[in-house]
C-alpha cells in the first residue's frame, strides 16, 4: 500500500455530519431485497440491530471492519471506498479508517485509488475450518460423492436465517449465476439444504423464525407462503430429504438430507445441486438420493450438537 494512500486514509480525524449510523444502515438496508442479504449486508443489519438496541457490549468498530472485509467478492475483487461506502452503508470516513487499520495489520492493500485483499485474509478463515472437524471430515466425503454422481456437491449449516456453506465439492458446471464456496451463505426458506435444516427446528425455533423472516420470491416458482412452506417443512422431515426445483434460481434443481450428531440431532445439510434441463426430479430420486444419503450416513454420528 502506497504510503500517499495511507496518509490519505489516516487523515479522516473527525466523524461525517449527517445521518447516524443506525439511520444510514437501515435507509441503505431497506432497499435490499431481504433474500439476496450477503456477506457485508448481512453484518450491516446485524450492525443496525444493536446500535438500535443500544447494546453496551457491542463493538461498532469491529463491525464495521468485518463488514467492509465482507464487502469484497468474487465479482468485487477490487473496490473503491465509494463503493464499499455504498456496499456497506457506512460513510466514507469510516470506511477510511477502517481501511486504515485494516492495511496497517496487513489484511488489504491498494493502488492508486481501489483496495484489495491480502492473502492474510486467509488466516481469519482457516481459524474456523482448523477447529470445526465437521467441515474437515466432509471434505473427502464430498469429494467422492462429486465424482459419484458427477454434480456439485456441499455441507452446510443455519446461520442465523441463511445457510451457511461450510465445505463444497464442485463440477466444471456452473450452477448459479452467483459462484458458490465456502463461507457463501444463502436464504434458507428456498433452498433444500435450507428447508432440510428448518424442519428439524423446535416449534418454539420455527415460531421464532417465521415471525422475524422476510420471504420474497426469487423465481416464479418460489414458495413465499408461510402456511405453504411450514406443509413443506413437515413433509421433508417425515420424507427425511428435500427437493427444491428452481425456486432459488431458474435453472436449478437441488436435493438434500440432513447430517445427524451423536445426539441425534441434526448438525448439517448435504445437497447435491444440478441443472433443471438435464436431471429430473425423478431422476434426484432415484439416482442421486441414495448416493447422497450414505454419504451422509458416512458422516453423522461423528460429532456433537453444537446447541448442547
Amino acid at each position: 500500500m502506497s504510503n500517499a494512500n495511507l496518509r490519505r486514509i489516516g487523515s479522516s480525524g473527525k466523524p461525517a455530519s449527517g445521518p447516524s449510523t443506525g439511520a444510514r444502515i437501515s435507509r441503505v438496508s431497506a432497499r435490499k431485497d431481504p433474500a439476496q442479504i450477503d456477506g457485508a449486508d448481512y453484518s450491516s443489519v446485524v450492525m443496525r440491530n444493536h446500535v438500535e438496541k443500544g447494546d453496551p457490549n457491542f463493538m461498532t468498530s469491529l463491525a464495521r471492519g468485518l463488514a467492509v472485509i465482507c464487502a469484497f467478492s468474487d465479482h468485487r475483487h477490487s473496490l473503491t471506498i465509494p463503493q464499499i461506502s455504498e456496499r456497506t452503508s457506512f460513510s466514507r470516513a469510516a470506511v477510511r479508517r477502517c481501511l486504515y487499520t485494516l492495511a496497517k495489520l496487513g489484511y488489504v492493500s491498494s493502488g492508486s485509488r481501489s483496495f484489495e485483499l491480502e492473502p492474510k485474509i486467509l488466516e481469519l478463515g482457516h481459524s474456523y475450518l482448523s477447529s470445526t472437524p465437521l467441515a474437515a471430515a466432509a471434505q473427502p466425503i464430498l469429494d467422492r460423492l462429486c465424482g459419484a454422481v458427477r454434480e456439485s456437491c456441499s455441507l452446510s449449516i443455519l446461520d442465523g436465517d441463511d445457510i451457511l456453506y461450510v465445505a463444497r465439492s464442485s463440477t466444471t458446471v456452473r450452477l448459479l449465476s452467483i459462484d458458490l464456496g465456502v463461507g457463501s451463505r444463502l436464504p434458507a426458506y428456498c433452498t433444500s439444504m435450507g428447508r432440510v435444516l428448518l424442519a428439524y427446528q423446535s416449534q418454539e425455533e420455527l415460531r421464532e423464525y417465521f415471525a422475524r423472516a422476510k420471504f420474497s420470491a426469487r423465481t416464479k416458482r418460489t414458495i413465499i407462503s408461510r402456511a405453504k412452506l411450514m406443509e413443506e417443512l413437515a413433509d421433508v422431515r417425515k420424507k427425511r430429504y428435500a427437493i427444491v426445483d428452481q425456486e432459488l434460481e431458474m435453472g436449478l434443481r437441488s436435493i438434500a438430507v440432513p447430517v445427524f450428531g451423536k445426539s441425534g440431532a441434526v448438525v448439517a445439510a448435504m445437497n447435491a445441486g444440478t441443472q433443471a434441463a438435464r436431471v429430473s426430479i425423478g431422476e434426484l430420486r432415484e439416482r442421486i438420493y441414495p448416493q447422497l444419503q450414505a454419504a451422509a450416513a458416512r458422516l453423522s454420528g461423528r460429532f456433537v450438537d453444537p446447541s448442547g
